[in-house]
């Protein structure tokens, strides 16, 4: 996914390995090569969260690059040690994809990609999107809370607290969030669910 950034005079390109924090502190100075540092390394996530809340890629994209043009037109704006840019940047994408969650009745709700891997049979492939899409249309009709914490916490690995951080909540609101939406997960693919299960055991 390519994102349009920023141009103007730039001083030296920082590295690859810079800090966020050392990149945003740059931002202040209006440094958008260090803006760019940014966009990169955070663009495919951004993107890949807004993706799994929205199972839209046009809308996705819309999402991952407002987050991250806002992270520019702010950058003066931010404070150093309030908060990991990573949980800032989760934080505007969840938000406005509940927003666009909320809009009027009509939003499609396209198939989330899964890799590719030639080493599959075809019918194993076929399976394996069959049991994905399940799935994917269950998280789908979580309430936006619940499918936000499900999402940060299996797709991105996120730790209830880093979770807590980006819905702007208690760690022990995380906790009920991911249990009420697992039982309704389990209630919804109740049929499916030995197969859910070898899907993730084979990924």
């Amino acid at each position: 996914m390519m994102i349009q950034t920023i141009a103007s005079p730039v001083p030296a390109q920082p590295p690859d390995d810079c800090e966020d924090d050392v990149l945003l502190a740059r931002m202040k100075l209006d440094d958008a090569a260090a803006y760019r540092v940014l966009v990169e390394r955070h663009v495919d996530r951004a993107f890949a969260l807004a993706l799994r809340m929205l199972g839209n890629r046009a809308d996705a994209e819309d999402v991952a690059q407002d987050a991250l043009v806002k992270a520019w037109v702010h950058r003066h704006d931010w404070q150093e040690g309030r908060a990991r840019f990573s949980t800032w940047l989760y934080r505007v994408v969840v938000n406005r994809c509940i927003d666009l969650r909320r809009r009027p009745a009509g939003a499609c709700l396209d198939d989330v990609p899964e890799p590719e891997d030639g080493a599959r049979s075809v019918e194993q492939t076929l399976h394996r999107r069959q049991v994905f899409d399940r799935l994917g249309h269950a998280i789908s009709l979580l309430p936006d809370q619940q499918r936000a914490a499900v999402t940060l916490a299996y797709f991105e690995d996120m730790a209830n607290a880093e979770i807590a951080a980006v819905l702007g909540t208690t760690v022990k609101a995380v906790e009920s969030l991911l249990k009420r939406g697992r039982q309704t997960l389990r209630e919804r693919l109740r049929r499916s669910e030995r197969d859910v299960r070898l899907v993730f055991a084979d990924a």
